[in-house]
């Protein structure tokens, strides 16, 4: 099937293979089939790669180029992906084991939403000018930083691509991308898409391959100007090693995740919430970062509230991910499906039971049943058990109970990740108080897992630092320039 995708290095506007002709394998994990091999990077390749971004950078043809041009070009480039959304969507589905439905109307369509909106604030975004003294005048501005490398997970993989990508594009930077070496195939699409749009030869370019090689070697080169990362914390910790041993790349982490999702007895909303949560936790097979995995009830609705939340797990119908009435689509892979079970397992041998478990999959021929793990509610769980502290990145939940809106924010600070937080209350006094002591990049109050693109979206602690969306995430890709004009 390798003539029906992409699959090669994208390099300076072309498609070429790996310098030693190196490929992997890239396999469906719905149905284990083989669906191409792809070239696998090496140090040398990520050199071309860099090298191509750097000169384009350095010649201007991108950086130089008028606002009005860059914004015309990426939405060019937005209504391109809306255009391919359909083959983007199969790709996208095929390559990950999600719901098609889910890829046409969240990874598509959010991506073209992600390219018009920062395409959109180009011709909005202001210099300032500082105080000082007359005669002088000090200008301050953002300064493209160069060459931008990205390396993007495999859960969402052209959605969190782009996150990091247009940025850094409409900013005028080059960039290098290294999508995960279990997704890549979006990726390659997308970059025949930005020829079409009229970006110039090497302002984007695709590297993929393992990340043990092609990801150190990007962490390491010492002409990469800051990297942008999505994915686990250990990886994200190794990046920062890579920064201090080479240039002091600047660098933007976005990393694991245990968030707490707190429900009060005074809960305005007890359906809602409870719908919420099976959403938070279940949606994608689990496998969102900000996924509300532990659920913090208060005692006084907690029996009522688990009794509702068992009924939500037929909601989530394993299927084959290209029929649209299936809801819950398979891991990323066999390996990671195993890993997620493990984690029950462990739960259970803690002391921890599972309450309940949705459908077992009677997968038809052509698919691989090993690949799905059950929506998993696990009850009884205390605060130091693996499951209440370790990301699983999958469709379990952890259940804890406590007896006030204090404990409850006590217990959701007891993680070394910080990336998000929910409560419900009707009381606006705790909530406001809640907001101010949980130690995470977001709070939700009466929701769980919503946001928009003109919000930030990052965590602190071992979450990382980074700040995806809004017009914050310019400052991951440019560096303020003072500019003193005395005029005396």
């Amino acid at each position: 099937m390798t003539k029906e995708f992409d699959h090669q290095l994208f390099i300076n506007g072309q498609f070429v293979p790996a310098s030693d002709d190196a490929q992997f394998d890239c396999i469906a994990p719905a149905t284990g089939e083989l669906l191409c091999r792809v070239a696998a990077a090496s140090e040398t390749d990520v050199d071309r790669a860099v090298s191509a971004a750097r000169a384009t950078f350095s010649y201007g043809v991108w950086r130089n180029a008028p606002v009005s041009q860059r914004k015309q070009v990426l939405l060019k480039l937005a209504q391109l992906v809306e255009t391919h959304a359909e083959p983007l969507a199969l790709i996208e589905s095929m390559d990950t084991g999600k719901p098609l439905r889910d890829a046409r109307t969240i990874d598509i369509a959010g991506s073209v939403q992600m390219i018009r909106w920062f395409a959109e604030c180009l011709d909005k975004l202001y210099d300032e000018i500082a105080p000082t003294d007359h005669p002088i005048v000090a200008q301050i501005r953002r300064t493209p930083l160069g060459v931008i490398a990205a390396v993007t997970p495999w859960n969402f993989p052209l959605l969190t691509a782009l996150t990091k990508i247009i940025p850094a594009l409409a900013m005028g930077n080059s960039v290098v991308l290294k999508p995960s070496e279990l997704s890549p195939l979006s990726a390659l699409y997308f970059a025949r898409l930005t020829l079409e749009a009229g970006l110039p030869h090497g302002v984007f370019n695709v590297i993929t391959g393992n990340g043990e090689v092609a990801g150190r070697a990007l962490g390491m080169h010492m002409d990469v100007d800051a990297l942008l990362f999505t994915g686990s914390t250990a990886t994200g910790k190794r990046f920062m090693q890579y920064s201090g041993l080479s240039n002091l790349k600047k660098v933007s982490l976005e990393c694991g995740g245990k968030s707490a999702n707190i429900v009060l007895d005074d809960c305005p909303d007890l359906e809602r919430a409870v719908a919420a949560t099976a959403n938070g936790i279940f949606f994608n097979a689990g496998q969102i970062c900000n996924a509300g995995s532990r659920l913090i009830l208060q005692r006084g609705i907690a029996a009522e509230f688990k009794q509702k939340l068992i009924s939500q797990l037929d909601r989530f119908r394993p299927g084959d991910p290209m029929e649209d009435g299936t809801t819950l689509g398979s891991m990323i892979s066999v390996a990671h499906a195993n890993k997620v079970r493990g984690f029950i397992s462990e739960a259970q041998r803690e002391g921890a039971r599972i309450l309940a478990q949705g459908p077992v999959f009677n997968a038809p021929e052509g698919l691989d049943a090993q690949a799905w793990v059950q929506p998993t509610l696990i009850d009884n769980v205390s605060r130091h058990m693996q499951i209440a502290q370790e990301e699983v990145f999958g469709p379990v939940l952890a259940i804890m109970e406590v007896d006030s809106a204090a404990q409850a924010i006590t217990l959701a600070n007891e993680s070394i990740y910080g990336l998000a937080a929910a409560i419900w209350t009707k009381d606006m006094r705790v909530a406001h108080m809640a907001q101010q002591n949980l130690h995470s990049g977001f709070v939700w109050v009466n929701s769980v897992r919503a946001g928009h693109i003109a919000t930030p979206f990052g965590g602190v602690k071992q979450s990382g630092f980074g700040r995806d969306k809004s017009l914050h995430a310019f400052d991951n890709v440019s560096y303020l320039k003072t500019t003193w004009y005395d005029y005396s």
